[in-house]
């Protein structure tokens, strides 16, 4: 009985040095990124110690870092211990990103907790809450934090803020390839192409040269610089060098050495620079980005592109897809795919635009502008783009009141002078003089009372003015001319007023015709004589007819001036022996010429030869089919050709007879 307990002494010794050993095994496989083998050592640790909180998150990271996402969150759910971080971060792979941040909750504080939120928020569209987080990031403890911040205010719109941050955290824009190709977009954000492209130029540079150093073969850092090379393309596009854009683009998709996300940007691209030109090749490339699926979502982009794409260039892939089905007439997918965008993009303008685009394409512009209008209704902050739209589509289609309703009601442009004009012009085509005047009037009113560097009240009362001159409203009129005289001086405002004022009082005309500067040269001009006068009179002597004649005169040397030139004949002719004269009728056809002798019939041909009834019977088949002849011209050919045929070949019998 005795052995038994050193039976036992010796099972756990055993079992004590494989678990070292196993850890060994696992920090070694983890160190060559082996991590297939990483978890299969990690189950065995976990069979040997069950509840090791250890072999749990290195199993858990080692199956996040081999792309198990589903085994890794199953791996947690059975885990007993807190791994609330692990889950957020392998819903937030999921793009489950609502989970995502919930899970997060009580994890705010630790530093890697705050960069995954920020990253959430980011993928969610709070570009805002995205960059609050970043600030708060203490910059000490993390490597390159200037490189997500000024992509976060990039896509958060606050580019004017880019060079500030920089300057606070006293970096360089062109410390690094990555900084400055997100420096460099922000400049392209605020339309500075030019220096944009300078210092894409500058990070391309660079990159190369840093990962170089790094001994990356030449296609990875090709790779690596694909975003670069396709930004580059962009900002040449926007410059008008397209033939340059093309070229860059159409070499990125060729050679195929570029991420995903980087070549579904040029491919979408260099399609927008085509346009309608090559639809087909349009949609057979759109065709690989988009795929139709049996989910919710009938339709997503290839190879985890909804991921690693923007919403903004999301929604570029899609619409430049619906416009060229509109262009080849595909109606029905066309459609098909409009009605899908508004699962895809909730809260997005761009569906609501594809749609109404569709009802144009099928000629029905009062059903989209009842879309359009209804959108407009429903989000009032988010109409400018909608009530433009409906106010083009209004206008093309022929209904005026309609359009001038939907440019009524932009508050931010609605009193400039060119959406006046417009809707004043569209108003006058209605036949509504009355609403287009109390445009004018607001229009005066608003910039009344307006504190503006550019007043433009003066082009406002000076349209107004000459349009109620023109609508026969003319007390309006000299009232809006005097105020324009009174407080600007204006030479065609007075011009006005006295036009305005001759009709009623002519006194008042005179008055303030007094007024207007005299021009130069008319000192010395009676007018009044010159009213008199029934009009310039034909004379045969004066100044026009003398000018006439001396005209004449000169055209008349000038002729006699002219000399003879010497003509051209060929190469080779001798004037002094020019020899036969050409044949008159030598550009006539042969059949046309006086020469012309058709060519005789061989009578030996019908010479036949055999007993006296077949030539009987063969001389009544050919006096028939001559009877026959003129009414088959075809037949005619055809028998002509026979002929011609046998007698080539009787021909060659008698030479070789020879």
């Amino acid at each position: 009985m005795a052995p038994k307990p050193k039976a036992k002494a010796t099972s756990a010794t055993t079992a004590a040095i494989s678990i070292e050993d196993l850890f060994t095994n696992l920090n070694r496989h983890i160190q060559r990124s082996e991590y297939e083998q990483a978890v299969k050592v990690s189950d065995q640790l976990l069979a040997a110690a069950p509840g090791d909180e250890d072999a749990i998150r290195c199993k858990v990271v080692a199956l996040v870092k081999a792309d198990c996402i589903d085994e890794a969150l199953a791996a947690i759910k059975k885990a007993s211990v807190d791994l609330s971080f692990f889950k957020a971060y392998c819903l937030y792979r999921q793009n489950k990103l609502a989970e995502a941040l919930q899970s997060l909750k009580g994890k705010e504080g630790s530093t890697e907790s705050m960069l995954l939120e920020s990253q959430i928020l980011y993928r969610l569209g709070k570009m805002g809450a995205s960059v609050d987080i970043y600030q708060k990031l203490p910059k000490s403890t993390i490597d390159s934090l200037e490189i997500n911040l000024v992509a976060g205010l990039v896509s958060a719109g606050r580019t004017s803020e880019v060079q500030g941050t920089l300057d606070s955290l006293r970096v360089k824009a062109t410390s690094s390839f990555e900084l400055a190709y997100n420096t460099a977009c922000s400049l392209i954000e605020r339309e500075k192409y030019k220096e944009a492209e300078q210092l894409l130029l500058s990070a391309r540079r660079i990159g190369q040269e840093t990962l170089m150093e790094e001994n990356l073969a030449d296609d990875d850092v090709e790779i690596e610089l694909a975003p670069i090379a396709v930004q580059i393309a962009y900002v040449q596009q926007i410059l008008g060098n397209t033939q340059e854009a093309v070229a860059s683009y159409t070499d990125l998709i060729k050679r195929n050495f570029a991420d995903e996300s980087s070549l579904a940007v040029a491919v979408n691209n260099l399609i927008a620079i085509k346009g309608p030109k090559d639809v087909s090749d349009g949609l057979r490339k759109l065709d690989k980005l988009i795929e139709k699926s049996d989910g919710p979502e009938k339709f997503q982009l290839a190879r985890g592109l909804d991921l690693k794409l923007s919403q903004k260039q999301r929604e570029a892939i899609y619409t430049n897809r619906v416009l060229l089905l509109l262009h080849s007439n595909k109606m029905d997918q066309a459609r098909e795919l409009v009605g899908a965008l508004p699962g895809i993009f909730p809260g997005s303008l761009m569906p609501v635009l594809l749609q109404a685009a569709v009802h144009v394409r099928e000629n029905k512009a009062a059903k989209a502008e009842e879309i359009l209008g209804q959108y407009a209704d429903k989000f009032p902050d988010r109409s400018k783009v909608i009530l433009l739209s409906r106010a083009q589509v209004a206008a093309a289609a022929g209904h005026p009141q309609i359009a001038a309703d939907s440019l009524a009601k932009i508050p931010d442009i609605q009193h400039k002078p060119a959406t006046v004009a417009t809707i004043v012009s569209l108003k006058e085509r209605a036949g509504d003089i009355d609403g287009a005047d109390a445009v004018f009037d607001s229009a005066v009113k608003w910039w009344s009372n307006a504190m503006t560097e550019d007043n433009k009240l003066n082009t406002i009362m000076q349209e107004a003015a000459a349009f109620k001159l023109r609508h026969g409203r003319k007390e309006e009129a000299a009232h809006l001319y005097e105020q324009l005289v009174k407080s600007h001086g204006s030479i065609e405002a007075l011009v006005g007023l006295i036009q305005t004022a001759a009709y009623g009082d002519i006194e008042k005309a005179e008055a303030y015709e007094k007024q207007l500067k005299p021009l130069p040269g008319l000192k010395a001009i009676d007018v009044d004589s010159l009213e008199k006068t029934s009009g310039a009179k034909n004379t045969e002597k004066g100044p026009n007819g003398g000018a006439t004649e001396t005209y004449e005169a000169k055209s008349k040397d000038k002729a006699k001036k002219k000399r003879k030139r010497k003509p051209k004949y060929p190469k080779g002719f001798d004037p002094t022996n020019p020899g036969p004269p050409p044949d008159p009728e030598r550009w006539l056809p042969k059949r046309e010429r006086s020469s012309y002798r058709p060519k005789r019939k061989d009578k030996r041909a019908a010479q036949i030869r055999g007993s006296q009834g077949a030539v009987a019977k063969e001389a009544a088949s050919s006096s028939d089919t001559k009877s026959n002849q003129p009414a088959n011209p075809k037949g005619a050919s055809q028998n002509a050709g026979a002929v011609q045929s046998k007698g080539s070949s009787k021909s060659s019998r008698k030479k070789l007879r020879k």
